[in-house]
């Protein structure tokens, strides 16, 4: 599934990798929701994602538990 995912955000162009590198435990629920809806879940996990307004909003969200390791343009 994350392969799909990853093809077509190659295919839009512009990607953005996340890494997730604090637990959501002892977080307020729809944070780790959030967690959740960008495919992470885990520390350490990465996800290559769509670089649209919503995945930089929900990235902004969480922005304390996770990392951008790569924008590509």
């Amino acid at each position: 599934m994350a392969e799909k995912k990853t093809k077509a955000a190659a295919k839009s162009g512009k990607t953005v990798t996340v890494r997730q590198i604090r637990s959501a435990n002892r977080k307020p629920d729809i944070q780790a929701q959030t967690l959740r809806g960008l495919g992470l879940g885990k520390i350490r996990r990465t996800r290559t994602l769509e670089d649209t307004p919503s995945v930089r909003g929900m990235i902004n969200a969480v922005k304390h538990l996770v990392e951008i390791v790569e924008d590509t343009k």
